[in-house]
């Protein structure tokens, strides 16, 4: 009778008119009228049931905290689901969000909900009913106002974050300046040790801040510097970031998950008072000397000058060589093919051991370690490529790819001792690297071979002992290993390099171990394989790596190297007296 005030207790038929649902919630059903939905009933377009729509059938209603309830926190998402996951409704009423529900059921609030939790609920973000458009100032789930909204559930955290310089921009009415939601995500949240969460460490960089930070148009917006995303993708850290670790430093893990603060704050993490600190989560013992010099640094920018000039020497070197061998093996390649030499048969030629059974051992280990560090080396540059992972089947194989490469960082470190202690001890390679010294005969069987390349010689001119290419290519190895073992160990031990050097230190060992391994790949594939492979004169191979003898055409280009030896034999030692 309190609905049917005209009904009369003879005649249950003669009820009559019912009363609305305002006689007794009249401060709900204003909110409702007010509210998106009730705009669109009172429009005549959706929502002919009211109330009901929502609670259920006026006779059946039961309270919100019953089991089976409609507008009960574990039913509501289905409830609201009704409209909000019917495509054609929402195309008809211009509805932009695609699947909310189908979102929100993969969140931690949903699930949390459905395992008896206290996660938050459609109505717990939205309201309940007074629910506007998120481009109403009105609106619970307004740019300005989600803060407060996430507040009644993580109130230390939004008391941190309205401390911070996002939270003081978003109190100061910045629209760009990030909220709770763009962040972690408006309906679809994941807690951060979900792979596909948008806070997840290795998706922080690009998903999360690299929205904002690496955006050209936001970063002049608002006077920041764009290359701070790219810069730290070409760090280490952020190559093995994007090669899927979690464990390395991301832009939260410096800079501060809530709390971010300008670097000038002297509370903000990367203070260079406090970088010591910071730095020392991951790097015990960091001194005081990191802090000289810029953390984000790209080899490219003019700003960054210790590691832009070094860049730039570099590429003009890899231009330079590069270009020079490219050319001079494709100028000797075309006149052997127009006009090819007798290649004599190995009985022919007195032959004897160029490279002695522990050179061979040595170019082995030198050989099979050049090759796994080239691969692995340039699959942490390029993490995003497909071969740089050859096994993504096999969990955890792209972690194992950096113990490949320091393993085989040893075994080329070991091959380069096992060689320098044979020289020391055996006089014959001594002799023989005493060979590889350039000198004016170097320069003259270049004449002579350029000769050969135009015409003007039938025949290459003879070399010593050792040619120049060979010179070229021994002392660009020793060169490269060198710099290498240098630049590779002091980015392995780069806690312990921290501890006594600025930051650029390692900065400049980034860039100089990335520009020598692309010279020495592009040298090893452009000068080497084509004088022991691809040269028409020892095609297929020359077999001196194998069975110490050189090709038959290499022994008839020296002059009579059988009597070389006797006179090197003969020699004085300089080492002897030592």
């Amino acid at each position: 009778l309190d609905c049917h005030p005209q009904a009369s207790n003879e005649s249950h038929m003669e009820t009559g008119a019912g009363r609305e649902c305002n006689s007794c919630h009249e401060q709900e059903v204003d909110e409702f009228q007010q509210s998106v939905h009730g705009q669109i009933e009172a429009a005549g377009l959706a929502f002919e049931r009211g109330c009901a729509s929502c609670h259920g059938q006026i006779h059946t209603l039961k309270a919100c905290g019953e089991p089976g309830c409609f507008t009960n926190p574990t039913e509501i998402a289905a409830t609201c689901g009704a409209c909000h996951a019917d495509p054609d409704l929402a195309h008809e009423m211009g509805i932009r969000l695609v699947q909310p529900i189908a979102a929100y059921t993969e969140s931690i609030h949903a699930r949390s909900l459905a395992a008896g939790g206290d996660g938050a609920s459609c109505d717990d973000c939205h309201g309940k009913h007074a629910i506007f458009p998120s481009l109403d100032s009105r609106s619970s789930v307004n740019h300005q106002k989600v803060p407060s909204t996430c507040a009644p559930c993580h109130e230390e955290i939004t008391a941190v974050y309205e401390q911070s310089v996002h939270g003081r921009a978003v109190a100061h009415g910045i629209e760009d300046a990030p909220v709770c939601t763009d962040c972690h995500g408006e309906h679809r949240i994941l807690e951060p040790q979900r792979a596909d969460s948008p806070v997840y460490p290795s998706n922080i960089p690009k998903q999360t801040c690299g929205r904002c930070h690496g955006d050209l148009e936001m970063s002049r917006k608002f006077g920041m510097s764009p290359d701070k995303v790219p810069a730290y993708e070409d760090s280490y850290h952020g190559l093995a970031s994007r090669f899927g670790q979690v464990s390395v430093a991301n832009c939260a893990s410096c800079h501060g998950v809530h709390d971010i603060l300008p670097s000038t704050d002297l509370a903000s993490h990367t203070n260079p008072e406090n970088l010591s600190e910071t730095c020392g989560q991951c790097h015990p013992g960091a001194g005081q000397r990191f802090a000289i010099g810029p953390v984000h640094v790209l080899p490219d920018q003019p700003e960054h000058a210790t590691v832009y000039w070094i860049r730039k020497i570099y590429l003009w070197l890899i231009y330079l060589v590069i270009g020079g061998m490219v050319i001079h093996n494709l100028w000797d390649f075309i006149r052997k093919v127009r006009h090819p030499l007798p290649r004599p048969d190995l009985d022919q030629v007195p032959g004897h051991v160029r490279m002695p059974l522990v050179g061979r051992w040595v170019h082995g280990l030198l050989a099979s370690s050049f090759i796994v560090l080239v691969y692995t080396g340039f699959a942490l540059k390029y993490p995003e490529a497909w071969w740089s992972c050859p096994f993504p089947f096999w969990e955890g194989s792209c972690e194992l790819r950096g113990w490949i490469h320091r393993g085989a960082a040893v075994v080329m470190t070991v091959a380069a001792i096992i060689h320098l202690v044979h020289v020391m001890i055996d006089r014959y390679a001594r002799r023989v690297i005493a060979e590889m010294v350039p000198n004016r005969r170097d320069l003259k069987d270049l004449v002579g071979r350029i000769e050969y390349f135009v015409g003007k010689r039938e025949h290459p001119p003879k070399v010593g002992w050792m040619s120049y290419p060979e010179k070229m290519e021994y002392l660009g190895v020793v060169w490269g290993t060198l710099v290498m073992t240098v630049t590779g160990f002091l980015l392995w031990f780069e806690t312990p390099v921290l501890r006594w050097f600025p930051s650029w230190v390692l900065d400049v060992a980034t860039v100089v171990h990335f520009y020598e391994a692309i010279l020495a790949a592009l040298s090893i594939l452009v000068w080497h394989f084509y004088a022991v492979i691809f040269d028409p004169m020892v095609y297929p191979m020359d077999t001196a790596w194998i069975n110490g003898r050189s090709a038959p055409a290499r022994e008839l280009e020296r002059e009579d190297p059988p009597t070389l030896l006797e006179k090197e034999a003969k020699r004085p030692d300089p080492f002897d007296s030592a």
